[in-house]
């Protein structure tokens, strides 16, 4: 359990010029140069993760400070955010958590607070539920990569956090950008389809991004053309739902 996993060092994809982000609490935040009020993009990092080991901290992983870094460059604040996601328990705690970040970072002066959109990653996937049962009107995208969509043998869910039983039961919907990959864990994988289906069943905007060869992580894994351009398309994807 204290092994320390290859994410906590393992480079971004995507070459970017490094930004230090402000830390506001829970909140990094990455800001555009351009003095007006940015639009934000609000980054799950991810989980459950066990709150007694020390490199429990995505916020400082090269590949969300890669992110963070690529939409400043872009014009786009970015926020990656630490929730208290330690055992599958802790869900409605870190839902509350999340709106909580983004209240503060609607109300600071220098977001958009009518240009946010949520970034949801691996085992942060089920918070998007609550955001698809009830988007507000400035949500503007959400983007889900490798992501846990719904329970597993062993990783029962509250019903509050499945997102398929969530996204039968939403209202009007922002855009949402679905990345995959071909080598992910046949339990997620599943998990991913049944999100699909459902979003085709019911006639729902969901953009797949398919990486073939792709491994879970494959953003900061596999270091290849094919991740690089998958990165990109979901970046100009939600960067351009912001605008």
């Amino acid at each position: 359990m204290n092994d320390i996993p290859p994410w906590v060092d393992a480079p971004f994809v995507l070459p970017v010029e490094a930004v230090t982000p402000e830390r506001i609490g829970t909140i990094d935040l990455y800001l555009p140069r351009q003095a007006d009020p940015a639009p934000v993009v609000v980054f799950v990092c991810g989980g459950p993760i066990p709150a007694e080991l020390e490199w429990n901290r995505p916020r400082d992983w090269p590949v969300y400070r890669g992110y963070g870094a690529l939409l400043a460059s872009l014009g786009v604040a970015a926020a990656p955010v630490q929730l208290p996601l330690h055992v599958y328990a802790d869900f409605p705690r870190a839902a509350d958590a999340l709106a909580q970040a983004v209240d503060t970072l609607r109300a600071d002066p220098r977001i958009d607070g009518d240009r946010v959109g949520i970034w949801f990653f691996c085992g942060g996937g089920p918070l998007i539920s609550d955001w698809l049962r009830e988007a507000p009107e400035w949500l503007r995208c959400l983007g889900v990569t490798y992501p846990v969509l719904g329970s597993r043998p062993g990783k029962e869910l509250l019903p509050r956090f499945e997102p398929a039983q969530a996204l039968a039961e939403a209202g009007e919907l922002p855009p949402i950008v679905l990345t995959t990959v071909g080598k992910e864990d046949p339990l997620i994988y599943a998990t991913e389809t049944r999100f699909a289906e459902v979003a085709r069943e019911l006639g729902r905007d969901v953009e797949l991004i398919h990486v073939p060869n792709g491994t879970h992580g494959f953003d900061f894994a596999d270091h290849t053309e094919e991740s690089r351009q998958a990165v990109r398309q979901a970046v100009n994807s939600v960067v351009t739902a912001m605008k």
